[in-house]
């Protein structure tokens, strides 16, 4: 029996606000129509935030709302570099852009918003380090503090060695990584020999 148009909108408004951001795969997963989104932003009753992305208005979100848009759109992405640090409040860093790690052999993905800065990375070093943490209700991937430390190091001619630097020595002074951890990531991202003298100043 078909639902009456109420009744798809309460239950689309509903969806809306257990997810956080609505898709319209979301819609179709539960057997209700897509078009219920063009009706109902119509009656302002949800708003656009992004291409195929949609939120109640006037809702309260994160901070980190851009990095759970990216998350939707791109997920084989992992947040990386500067998003991470500022994910974990790690640095001064507060980047205008989204830092995305992507497979190398995946097309960049373009988007209108936000900003994306692709970093490519083999399978091995994408998969390492992974944490996911939740964000306006979507599980967002991004590396751990150790693992971003390490990137910093291997990117950091794209980032500056001042900031990896900045990373190392704050997310030790605030323990939250041990050294084990910083060799382990510094092997897997090939900048081992680049960290050690470093690492090394830590204890020393």
């Amino acid at each position: 029996m078909k639902q009456p148009d109420a009744t798809i909108e309460k239950s689309a408004l509903e969806l809306a606000r257990r997810a956080g951001l609505l898709r319209a795969r979301d819609l179709k997963a539960r057997g209700l129509p897509t078009v219920v989104l063009t009706r109902l932003v119509a009656a302002g009753k949800i708003q656009r935030v992004a291409r195929g992305l949609y939120s109640l208005p006037n809702k309260q979100v994160s901070e980190h709302r851009s990095l759970a848009e990216v998350a939707l759109r791109v997920p084989r992405g992992v947040i990386c570099l500067l998003s991470a640090l500022r994910v974990h409040e790690i640095g001064t860093q507060a980047p205008f852009e989204v830092w995305l790690a992507v497979p190398n052999n995946v097309v960049a993905p373009r988007l209108d918003q936000p900003a994306l800065r692709v970093i490519r990375m083999s399978e091995s070093t994408l998969s390492a380090g992974v944490d996911r943490v939740m964000v306006d209700g979507i599980t967002v991937p991004v590396f751990c503090v150790a693992k971003t430390v390490a990137d910093c190091f291997k990117y950091r001619n794209k980032i500056g060695i001042d900031v990896a630097l900045e990373a190392l020595h704050e997310g030790w002074r605030l323990k939250r990584f041990t050294m084990d951890e910083l060799a382990r990531y510094a092997t897997i991202n090939r900048v081992a020999n680049v960290m050690r003298p470093y690492l090394e100043s830590l204890t020393a």
